[in-house]
């Protein structure tokens, strides 16, 4: 593991876009999970579907396919907590080129974005949702809403706004 004190000032930050931080919110009976992704300089955040479990395998696949819809200069780094899903970090950076950091233990507020965003998808899905019922679409949609929904922390603009801001500079 590469430690989040070793992960690039820039990421700290905020200055460059490209940095992730990654986690889960699990579903009823610690069985089920979606996985969350949220961009440290515009918050925008996607979703990662993981509808059979939270496997090392499974979350490596569906991240690799998640991060394969962005462009290049959108893919700097990846912060997640300790976590067995992440158990295939190298094999994660290897298929992407996206060099993954680890919190310390006990240690959320490294990942502060996430842990807000997981906040607010608890309105969407509360503890105990049996989560694999709810598909790729409705990820889509609850990503969206929280996308396009104004941040006092971005000038109120939105999470979405800001990313369609960065990656027009960067063409």
């Amino acid at each position: 593991m590469v430690m989040i004190s070793e992960r690039p000032a820039e990421a700290d930050d905020r200055a460059v876009p490209g940095h992730w931080e990654g986690d889960c919110i699990i579903g009823k009976n610690g069985t089920s999970a979606i996985g969350t992704l949220v961009e440290r300089t515009t918050r925008y955040v996607m979703l990662v579907h993981l509808p059979i479990d939270r496997s090392a395998e499974r979350m490596r696949d569906a991240l690799v396919e998640t991060m394969a819809t962005l462009p290049a200069h959108f893919k700097r780094s990846s912060t997640w907590d300790q976590g067995s899903e992440m158990g295939a970090h190298r094999a994660f950076t290897l298929a992407t080129d996206i060099p993954v950091y680890f919190c310390d233990p006990a240690s959320p507020w490294q990942r502060g974005s996430n842990e807000n965003t997981n906040g607010l998808l608890r309105q969407y899905f509360p503890k105990g949702t049996d989560l694999p019922v709810h598909i790729r679409h409705q990820l889509d949609a609850v990503a969206a809403e929280l996308n396009f929904r104004p941040r006092k922390t971005l000038g109120w603009e939105s999470r979405a706004q800001r990313l369609t801001e960065l990656m027009t500079a960067c063409l």
